[in-house]
């Protein structure tokens, strides 16, 4: 009987094409844009996560002043000294590295071409800290650390707008009145979840940058990486206690500075995504209740179109609750179809979406499966009352419709 009755459900809906597409057409929209929406969700989820893990592994970053923003770098929040790097690294168990860092922008110069950018002078923990790795080349090694050598690690962005296509190493880079020797070209990391250009960086050792750019001896950031299975709040709070001390606070006063876990930068980011995504398959699974109601008003039109049609069935013995499920499986076959349809769209405009939006794409069977299944219980419930409407015919007046 089941199959009797999907049989008769195709050839209607085969009999009108067109207006079975457009039925289908709400349902279609709204399961893609469910599916797209979180798919896309997923991804931007996932690229945070990677972009934050890039910054470090397990990475803690000490800063003056008692918060980012509104306040932070305050004139009463005094900046760190190389010393202070030095005790966390001695006193505190479970460290990988911990390295001191300053930036200065500036407009470095190769040859011919010229581009603004930023010089970070730090000690070589600072590639371990921030999950930096070698495309070419080295990095400066100890001795010219404490010489305070003018040698350099550069980033790709500045490789391609200073050298173009040429190697850099073993070159030079003009930053204002010294020359740097290039030794050694950074592995590609992209963009950061903030959007700024990770590879539009210099690194030259801390000694260097403090005579020749900065002119003094502070240091604006401790970044401090810690081992694997190693508690990070436990360290974070061994720093705070440390730093308390030796910056001498009172009992009674607030930290003059913050220690930030991307850890926990990450999770606040993701979740804040999360949030979105929901949001926004909430707003496109609205288009699929809208599918739903054009189902159910091209079941009446069809019930009205078919009464005659009806009448003879059940003239002929045909019982209510063979009538009831054709017209039911009808509308789950509508439904089913834009849901199938709508899975395929949905997976094209997800890949295309992802690539455009340099995010990854990351395939969800659960949500695919159950906006497929939405889809075919929308076709239950806005197509039973049709279906109930034409179980309920008398026959007789059913022959005599026109």
């Amino acid at each position: 009987m089941l199959w009797n009755a999907l049989l008769l459900s195709i050839r209607e809906i085969r009999r009108n094409l067109l207006r079975s597409f457009l039925t289908t057409l709400g349902i279609v929209i709204g399961v893609a844009a469910v599916i797209t929406m979180v798919t896309l969700g997923n991804g931007a989820t996932r690229a945070v996560k990677d972009q934050i893990a890039s910054l470090g592994s397990n990475l803690l970053i000490v800063r003056p002043g008692q918060r980012l923003g509104a306040g932070y770098g305050s004139v009463s929040a005094a900046n760190f000294k190389v010393e202070d790097a030095a005790a966390i690294r001695a006193q505190i168990g479970g460290l990988k590295a911990v390295a001191p860092v300053v930036s200065k922008g500036v407009t470095v110069i190769a040859q011919a071409n010229n581009w603004p950018t930023s010089i970070t002078g730090t000690t070589a923990d600072y590639f371990i800290s921030n999950n930096w790795r070698l495309g070419q080349g080295r990095i400066f090694n100890e001795s010219e650390e404490r010489a305070g050598k003018a040698v350099c690690v550069i980033g790709n962005t500045l490789k391609r707008e200073l050298f173009g296509a040429a190697n850099p190493v073993g070159g030079e880079i003009r930053i204002k009145q010294f020359a740097c020797e290039v030794i050694g070209l950074l592995a590609s990391k992209g963009q950061s979840s903030m959007g700024s250009d990770q590879d539009d960086t210099v690194i030259m050792p801390l000694r260097t940058v403090q005579r020749r750019l900065t002119g003094n001896q502070d240091v604006r950031t401790l970044m401090v990486s810690v081992k694997d299975g190693v508690s990070t709040d436990k360290v974070q709070r061994q720093i705070k206690q440390l730093m308390r001390e030796r910056r001498r606070i009172g009992d009674n006063e607030d930290d003059n500075f913050n220690v930030m876990d991307t850890k926990q930068i990450a999770e606040t980011l993701s979740a804040t995504t999360q949030v979105m995504t929901t949001l926004l398959g909430a707003v496109a699974a609205v288009s699929l209740l809208v599918g739903g109601i054009g189902i159910m008003n091209i079941m009446l039109v069809s019930v009205t179109e078919r009464t005659r049609e009806i009448g003879i069935r059940l003239a002929i013995g045909a019982l209510e609750r063979e009538v009831l499920s054709q017209f039911l499986i009808e509308a789950v076959v509508l439904s089913s179809l834009g849901g199938l349809i709508g899975v395929i769209l949905a997976t094209l405009a997800s890949i295309g979406l992802s690539g455009l939006m340099n995010i990854p794409y990351l395939f969800n069977p659960s949500v695919n499966l159950l906006s497929f299944a939405f889809s075919a219980a929308i076709g239950v419930i806005f197509g039973y009352f049709p279906a109930r409407r034409a179980a309920s015919l008398d026959p007789i007046e059913a022959l005599r419709h026109e």
